[in-house]
């Protein structure tokens, strides 16, 4: 299958992609010792800041604010004294964030992942995806599954659900990357199943599944007892994989599970290697930092996850506070790699909701039901029942909420709950945090 890897890259080429060009700067750095790997981001750092402080309007005041750029030098040493750039301050500061040179990089709208209940709007660009690219493209081929071997994305599409079938650019990708799609939306036994003869059929070398979804499928493996080609890598993100999680998607499915972590604002952020000893980061792509509750780097201690985007120059996002806590580690991995790693990383999860007929729903669908409305500040989706999902809203700035984009809501919600469910949306003052102190943004009630 090599033949589709290079009629990949070569289309990628054509069409004026930079993916081929990333993928060999990253290959090179792959073995370059810590000393190097610092040099390398550390410029790239530098190349950021002062873009940020000559074009973007928020940072050309904070920058000089905090030592960073002075004189029109960039002071790393000062790094840290960059105020952590929050949801909040991004809804306020808006296009003060966007470069002025922003048009002539293609960009496009998108929005954080909306698990934190808090969504913002950002600004991506063209750079930004092929280094995104790029950077899943070189860890498939670190865990063993090189482009165009055959792989399964276990995987959620809204427009699925709702129109009833991908796209036709949606198709032609998958095949192009030799890759079979499968709706992890909404599970049933009779669904599972259907994954399971094309598992069979088509017999991957690798998934790609939302941690949740994979643990749907391994529970239902093992209590079925069916036969099941297994892949000999299954990638799980959206969710935290903790080892007992681990050990039981690998004790259903067969094949070896890798941890990887990312984010829809930032993209992919770290993954595991084979040796497992914790998260890889991409410093060629992103500067992460584990802090205290002052903004400060901490090492080897539990932390919040603070990320700086390297490679999106439309809007670049500096010590942004993704949401997370993670703990910090060390770069001397026994694989030889010194990037930097994340021991662990304790992120949010979706999970699924339940109908009275015992099909699964993931709130995954219905929270991005709730993407680009800008007069939502912040949301909580509950479970009350089969037939009952309550929406908390809080208003952002005061402002009433959008008529239109309410029935919209319900009627997604609908879609996947079911026409006699019940959706009820409560614009509330504050959403409360869960007993336990977190913030749980999507609750089933139903055991």
């Amino acid at each position: 299958m090599l033949y589709r890897k290079y009629l990949i890259l070569a289309l990628l080429f054509l069409s004026g992609r930079k993916v081929g060009r990333h993928l060999r700067e990253i290959q090179q750095l792959e073995k370059a010792s810590a000393d190097e790997v610092k040099q390398h981001t550390e410029q790239n750092l530098k190349k950021l800041l002062l873009h940020a402080a000559r074009n973007v309007p928020y940072y050309s005041r904070i920058l000089p604010e905090c030592g960073v750029i002075a004189d029109g030098t960039v002071r790393l040493e000062n790094f840290s004294r960059i105020p952590l750039l929050t949801k909040d301050i991004i809804r306020q500061q808006g296009e003060n964030l966007h470069s002025r040179d922003a048009k002539h990089r293609k960009p496009y709208a998108n929005t954080s992942g909306g698990s934190t209940g808090e969504p913002v709007h950002l600004l991506q660009d063209r750079e930004y995806d092929d280094w995104n690219t790029a950077t899943k493209i070189y860890f498939n081929a670190a865990l063993g599954k090189e482009m165009g071997q055959r792989e399964i994305k276990f995987w959620g599409s809204d427009r699925d659900i709702l129109e009833g079938t991908l796209m036709l650019k949606d198709r032609l990708i998958n095949w192009l990357y030799n890759r079979k799609f499968f709706n992890c939306y909404q599970l049933n036994d009779t669904i599972l199943n259907d994954l399971v003869r094309l598992n069979n059929t088509f017999k991957p070398v690798a998934y790609w599944s939302y941690m949740d979804s994979a643990i749907e499928l391994a529970d239902f493996l093992s209590n079925h007892n069916l036969a099941f080609h297994s892949p000999k890598i299954v990638i799980s993100t959206i969710g935290p994989l903790t080892e007992p999680l681990k050990e039981r998607i690998e004790a259903g499915m067969g094949g070896k599970v890798y941890n990887q972590y990312g984010s829809r604002e930032v993209g992919v952020i770290a993954c595991q290697c084979k040796e497992q000893k914790g998260l890889h980061t991409f410093p060629w792509w992103h500067h992460v930092e584990v802090v205290d509750a002052h903004g400060n780097p901490v090492e080897n201690s539990q932390g919040n996850v603070v990320v700086t985007t390297l490679r999106n120059y439309s809007m670049p996002l500096i010590r942004y506070e993704i949401g997370d806590v993670a703990v910090g580690g060390s770069s001397n991995c026994p694989c030889g790699r010194k990037t930097p790693v994340l021991d662990s990383v304790i992120g949010r999860t979706l999970g699924y909701f339940k109908k009275a007929d015992g099909t699964r729903v993931h709130s995954h669908f219905i929270v991005q039901a709730l993407f680009f409305r800008t007069w939502i500040r912040r949301f909580q989706v509950i479970q009350e029942a089969f037939d009952k999902v309550v929406i908390l809203m809080e208003l952002k700035d005061g402002v009433g909420p959008n008529e239109n984009d309410l029935a919209d809501i319900r009627a997604k919600t609908q879609v996947i709950m079911g026409s006699q469910c019940v959706i009820e949306i409560r614009i509330v003052d504050k959403i409360k945090h869960s007993q336990s102190g977190k913030f749980v943004y999507t609750l089933c009630k139903i055991q």
